[in-house]
């Protein structure tokens, strides 16, 4: 079920998904600069949720 909620802000609202997933990490800094450009910061998002990467 958290995978899911995961996936699902991953493509909503990707910073947010990379902040639960890892904190306050080098990966939430670089989602936040990917998100001027809107599909990057998805596609990484949705890496880090899947991948389970961890801070």
């Amino acid at each position: 079920m958290k995978m899911l909620l995961l996936v699902i802000l991953a493509i909503l609202l990707p910073p947010v998904a990379v902040f639960l997933q890892v904190g306050l990490t080098k990966h939430f800094w670089i989602n936040i600069i990917l998100c001027l450009l809107v599909l990057p910061a998805m596609i990484h998002a949705l890496i880090v949720v899947v991948t389970g990467i961890k801070s």
